[in-house]
Protein backbone atom coordinates (compact mmCIF):
# COMPACT_ATOMS: atom_id res chain seq x y z
CA UNK A 1 0.00 0.00 0.00
CA UNK A 2 1.14 3.55 -0.67
CA UNK A 3 -0.60 6.62 0.67
CA UNK A 4 -0.34 10.08 -0.87
CA UNK A 5 -0.48 12.80 1.77
CA UNK A 6 -1.29 16.39 0.85
CA UNK A 7 -0.38 18.99 3.47
CA UNK A 8 0.93 22.47 4.07
CA UNK A 9 4.35 23.72 3.05
CA UNK A 10 3.94 25.89 6.16
CA UNK A 11 3.71 24.56 9.70
CA UNK A 12 0.62 26.54 10.73
CA UNK A 13 0.19 28.37 14.01
CA UNK A 14 -0.63 25.42 16.24
CA UNK A 15 1.93 22.79 17.28
CA UNK A 16 -0.84 20.19 16.94
CA UNK A 17 -0.49 20.36 13.14
CA UNK A 18 3.21 19.49 13.24
CA UNK A 19 2.52 16.74 15.77
CA UNK A 20 -0.12 15.28 13.44
CA UNK A 21 2.32 15.30 10.52
CA UNK A 22 5.00 13.60 12.63
CA UNK A 23 2.52 11.00 13.85
CA UNK A 24 1.24 10.33 10.34
CA UNK A 25 4.70 9.87 8.85
CA UNK A 26 5.82 7.61 11.66
CA UNK A 27 2.65 5.51 11.58
CA UNK A 28 2.80 4.96 7.82
CA UNK A 29 6.42 3.82 8.08
CA UNK A 30 5.73 1.45 10.97
CA UNK A 31 2.80 -0.04 9.07
CA UNK A 32 5.00 -0.65 6.03
CA UNK A 33 3.06 1.85 3.94
CA UNK A 34 5.01 3.92 1.44
CA UNK A 35 4.53 7.68 1.77
CA UNK A 36 3.98 9.63 -1.43
CA UNK A 37 3.96 13.40 -1.06
CA UNK A 38 4.98 16.67 -2.69
CA UNK A 39 8.69 16.30 -2.04
CA UNK A 40 9.28 19.38 0.13
CA UNK A 41 11.57 19.77 3.13
CA UNK A 42 9.59 22.66 4.66
CA UNK A 43 6.49 22.99 6.81
CA UNK A 44 4.25 20.00 7.50
CA UNK A 45 5.61 18.37 4.34
CA UNK A 46 9.12 18.25 5.78
CA UNK A 47 7.95 17.04 9.20
CA UNK A 48 5.89 14.28 7.59
CA UNK A 49 8.78 13.02 5.45
CA UNK A 50 11.36 13.28 8.23
CA UNK A 51 9.18 11.24 10.59
CA UNK A 52 8.64 8.48 8.02
CA UNK A 53 12.34 8.35 7.16
CA UNK A 54 13.32 8.26 10.84
CA UNK A 55 11.22 5.09 11.22
CA UNK A 56 12.89 3.48 8.20
CA UNK A 57 9.96 4.11 5.88
CA UNK A 58 9.98 4.45 2.13
CA UNK A 59 9.26 8.05 1.07
CA UNK A 60 8.64 9.15 -2.51
CA UNK A 61 8.43 12.82 -3.40
CA UNK A 62 7.09 14.41 -6.57
CA UNK A 63 8.06 18.01 -7.28
CA UNK A 64 8.05 20.38 -10.26
CA UNK A 65 11.52 21.35 -11.45
CA UNK A 66 10.94 25.05 -10.69
CA UNK A 67 10.45 24.26 -7.00
CA UNK A 68 13.45 21.93 -6.90
CA UNK A 69 15.56 24.76 -8.32
CA UNK A 70 14.39 27.03 -5.47
CA UNK A 71 16.02 24.50 -3.14
CA UNK A 72 12.95 23.44 -1.20
CA UNK A 73 13.17 19.79 -2.26
CA UNK A 74 13.93 17.25 0.46
CA UNK A 75 17.34 15.73 -0.32
CA UNK A 76 17.03 12.61 1.83
CA UNK A 77 14.08 10.86 0.18
CA UNK A 78 14.01 7.29 -1.05
CA UNK A 79 12.92 8.60 -4.46
CA UNK A 80 12.34 12.10 -5.84
CA UNK A 81 10.49 12.39 -9.13
CA UNK A 82 11.17 15.73 -10.83
CA UNK A 83 8.39 16.76 -13.20
CA UNK A 84 7.77 19.79 -15.38
CA UNK A 85 4.44 21.10 -14.07
CA UNK A 86 1.96 21.00 -11.22
CA UNK A 87 -0.40 19.01 -13.44
CA UNK A 88 2.26 16.36 -14.00
CA UNK A 89 2.95 16.34 -10.28
CA UNK A 90 -0.64 15.55 -9.36
CA UNK A 91 -0.96 12.93 -12.09
CA UNK A 92 2.23 11.17 -10.95
CA UNK A 93 1.17 11.22 -7.31
CA UNK A 94 -2.20 9.74 -8.28
CA UNK A 95 -0.47 6.98 -10.23
CA UNK A 96 1.80 6.07 -7.32
CA UNK A 97 -0.77 6.07 -4.52
CA UNK A 98 -3.50 3.66 -3.47
CA UNK A 99 -5.23 6.29 -1.30
CA UNK A 100 -5.11 9.97 -0.39
CA UNK A 101 -5.07 11.84 2.92
CA UNK A 102 -5.17 15.60 3.48
CA UNK A 103 -3.52 17.05 6.57
CA UNK A 104 -4.02 20.73 7.41
CA UNK A 105 -2.83 23.04 4.67
CA UNK A 106 -3.88 25.86 2.41
CA UNK A 107 -5.45 26.25 -1.02
CA UNK A 108 -3.10 23.77 -2.71
CA UNK A 109 -3.88 21.05 -0.20
CA UNK A 110 -7.63 21.50 -0.65
CA UNK A 111 -7.36 21.59 -4.42
CA UNK A 112 -5.29 18.41 -4.51
CA UNK A 113 -7.55 16.29 -2.31
CA UNK A 114 -10.69 17.57 -4.01
CA UNK A 115 -9.31 16.67 -7.42
CA UNK A 116 -8.68 13.10 -6.30
CA UNK A 117 -12.15 12.90 -4.77
CA UNK A 118 -13.62 14.19 -8.02
CA UNK A 119 -11.67 11.66 -10.07
CA UNK A 120 -13.00 8.91 -7.81
CA UNK A 121 -16.58 10.12 -8.24
CA UNK A 122 -16.11 10.01 -12.01
CA UNK A 123 -14.61 6.53 -11.93
CA UNK A 124 -11.19 7.69 -13.18
CA UNK A 125 -9.84 5.75 -10.21
CA UNK A 126 -11.40 3.93 -7.25
CA UNK A 127 -9.08 5.08 -4.46
CA UNK A 128 -10.24 6.36 -1.06
CA UNK A 129 -9.83 9.94 0.17
CA UNK A 130 -9.68 11.23 3.74
CA UNK A 131 -9.12 14.31 5.86
CA UNK A 132 -7.00 14.04 9.01
CA UNK A 133 -9.23 16.42 10.91
CA UNK A 134 -6.76 17.82 13.43
CA UNK A 135 -8.62 19.81 16.10
CA UNK A 136 -11.60 20.20 13.76
CA UNK A 137 -9.55 21.97 11.08
CA UNK A 138 -11.65 20.48 8.26
CA UNK A 139 -15.07 20.83 9.94
CA UNK A 140 -16.15 23.62 7.55
CA UNK A 141 -15.40 21.37 4.58
CA UNK A 142 -17.42 18.55 6.09
CA UNK A 143 -20.36 20.95 6.51
CA UNK A 144 -20.01 22.11 2.90
CA UNK A 145 -19.95 18.53 1.61
CA UNK A 146 -23.13 17.80 3.58
CA UNK A 147 -24.73 20.90 2.09
CA UNK A 148 -23.80 19.81 -1.45
CA UNK A 149 -25.64 16.53 -0.85
CA UNK A 150 -28.62 18.20 0.85
CA UNK A 151 -29.04 20.63 -2.04
CA UNK A 152 -28.86 17.94 -4.74
CA UNK A 153 -25.42 18.66 -6.18
CA UNK A 154 -23.78 15.54 -4.80
CA UNK A 155 -24.95 11.96 -4.35
CA UNK A 156 -25.04 10.91 -0.72
CA UNK A 157 -22.84 7.88 -1.38
CA UNK A 158 -20.27 10.19 -2.97
CA UNK A 159 -20.38 12.43 0.10
CA UNK A 160 -19.78 9.36 2.23
CA UNK A 161 -16.65 8.53 0.23
CA UNK A 162 -14.78 11.17 2.24
CA UNK A 163 -13.44 10.08 5.61
CA UNK A 164 -13.02 12.69 8.38
CA UNK A 165 -11.07 11.40 11.38
CA UNK A 166 -8.87 13.08 14.02
CA UNK A 167 -6.37 10.18 14.04
CA UNK A 168 -4.55 8.24 11.34
CA UNK A 169 -5.46 4.76 12.67
CA UNK A 170 -9.19 4.83 11.82
CA UNK A 171 -8.38 6.26 8.38
CA UNK A 172 -6.11 3.34 7.56
CA UNK A 173 -8.77 0.89 8.75
CA UNK A 174 -11.38 2.58 6.56
CA UNK A 175 -8.99 2.48 3.60
CA UNK A 176 -8.40 -1.26 4.03
CA UNK A 177 -12.17 -1.88 3.97
CA UNK A 178 -13.01 0.69 1.28
CA UNK A 179 -15.49 -0.22 -1.44
CA UNK A 180 -16.13 2.59 -3.93
CA UNK A 181 -19.68 3.47 -4.94
CA UNK A 182 -20.69 3.43 -8.58
CA UNK A 183 -19.23 6.20 -10.71
CA UNK A 184 -21.24 9.37 -11.25
CA UNK A 185 -22.35 8.64 -14.79
CA UNK A 186 -22.48 4.84 -14.62
CA UNK A 187 -25.56 2.82 -15.50
CA UNK A 188 -25.95 1.87 -11.83
CA UNK A 189 -26.15 5.50 -10.72
CA UNK A 190 -29.84 6.28 -10.92
CA UNK A 191 -30.53 8.71 -8.08
CA UNK A 192 -29.08 11.74 -9.84
CA UNK A 193 -30.80 12.59 -13.10
CA UNK A 194 -29.82 15.20 -15.65
CA UNK A 195 -32.68 17.65 -15.89
CA UNK A 196 -33.35 20.19 -18.64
Amino acid sequence: MSICVFCGSSSGLDRAYVDAALSTGGTLAREGIELVYGGGRVGLMGALADAALAEGGRVTGVMPRALVEREIAHRGLTTLHVVESMHERKTKMAELATGFIALPGGAGTIEEIFEQWTWSQLGIHSKPCAFLNVQGYFDPIRVMVERMAERGFLRSDHAEMLVFEPDIGPILTRFQNYRPPSAKWSAEATDMQVRP
